[in-house]
């Protein structure tokens, strides 16, 4: 068998020398012989595929142990492990990049003067064309916009109104940020309270709620289930919250793309939601707003027919919020509006 230098085989593999030896002291990528003597390696041709491999695989990022195991499996199973491993390491980023953002606008709001602002906001809430009664609650006033929606039993509606009463008795004006995320933690507790006291016998209700409180230029989120809130600012929308469904961890494990969780048969299924399991968990957030930002707050019954892009679309077009919630209800009837609607819009004014 003829045999290549390392310096010939790490040209051909595209890799140094230096790489060539961290990968044989690592167990991956031994030799095919080592000279006694001088202790010079040398590699066999058939050995450049899982170099190139490697390579490949080190460029993605993928840590040595992982590539070990990938390398040493079938071509379609390899592949299969590539895949799932891409999906933790976005889910992984995606973590990381919120909370870079929230640490973005702590650092920025530290620097930054709290000035005379206002909400304009329209609200809508709709039962929608399939059913016959209507879970959702929507509010908005100059410091809170809400949304809740009430599942599980007849007693949805008066658990998401509930929910919602339960902050509206916050009082933001003089807070700083962390008295203002300590009482909206304790304003979810009795929220969550509030919920299950509308339990009887076997029907027990629960709840979504996604709200912001505003202080100024300064906002503070509370998020628990599949309502959703979006940022629109400088043409771009993002969105402001995660899912708390079955689908959602599933999406975050790696186990389902986005697109399969949207079609899932159990998309609909919380994870997490007020009077519902044990202790709720909110995601709780501060932020820097900005003049001229617009917020939507919304149920699935908008979010899960209507597509982000359509959202964008209505919500960059409308000159007022009261045009844009009519733009969004009407995009969620003409989707069927199989659900109820729950839709606040709100821009941020100089007062």
């Amino acid at each position: 068998m003829r045999l290549m230098t390392i310096g010939a085989f790490a040209r051909a593999a595209r890799l140094s020398p230096k790489a060539l030896r961290l990968y044989d002291d690592s167990g991956l990528l031994p030799p095919a012989a080592v000279d006694p003597h001088s202790g010079y390696r040398y590699y066999a041709p058939e050995q450049l595929g899982r170099a190139r491999m490697i390579a490949a695989l080190r460029r993605a990022g993928m840590p040595l142990a992982e590539i070990a195991t990938v390398c040493d499996l079938p071509s379609g199973a390899a592949a299969e492990a590539l895949d799932a491993w891409w999906r933790r390491v976005s889910a992984d980023t995606a973590t990381r990049g919120r909370a870079v953002a929230l640490l973005v606008d702590q650092l920025t709001e530290r620097g930054t003067t709290m000035s005379d602002t206002r909400f304009r906001y329209a609200v809508r809430c709709e039962t929608g064309t399939v059913r016959d009664s209507n879970e959702d609650t929507a509010y908005a006033d100059d410091t809170l916009l809400a949304v809740a929606d009430g599942v599980r039993g007849p007693a949805g509606a008066a658990a998401s109104a509930a929910a919602v009463d339960a902050l509206r008795s916050l009082e933001p004006a003089d807070a700083s940020a962390a008295d203002l995320l300590a009482a909206l933690a304790g304003a979810v507790t009795r929220a969550d309270r509030a919920v299950r006291g509308h339990a009887s016998g076997d029907d027990r209700p629960a709840s979504t709620l996604t709200a912001l409180v505003r202080r100024g230029t300064r906002l503070v989120l509370a998020h628990v289930g599949d309502s959703r809130a979006y940022l629109l600012r400088g043409g771009e929308l993002s969105r402001l919250t995660q899912d708390h469904t079955y689908v959602q961890t599933l999406v975050d494990q790696g186990r389902l793309t986005p697109a399969e969780a949207g079609a899932h048969p159990r998309r609909a299924l919380l994870a997490r939601a007020l009077g519902a399991g044990g202790e709720v968990e909110a995601d709780l957030a501060v932020r820097t707003a900005l003049p001229g930002d617009r917020y939507l707050l919304c149920s699935d019954g908008l979010s899960a027919v209507v597509d982000p892009g359509a959202v964008h679309a209505a919500l960059a077009g409308a000159d007022d919020p009261e045009s844009a919630v009519g733009r969004l209800v009407d995009l969620a009837y003409a989707a069927g509006a199989p659900d109820n609607i729950a839709c606040v819009v709100a821009d941020l004014v100089a007062a």
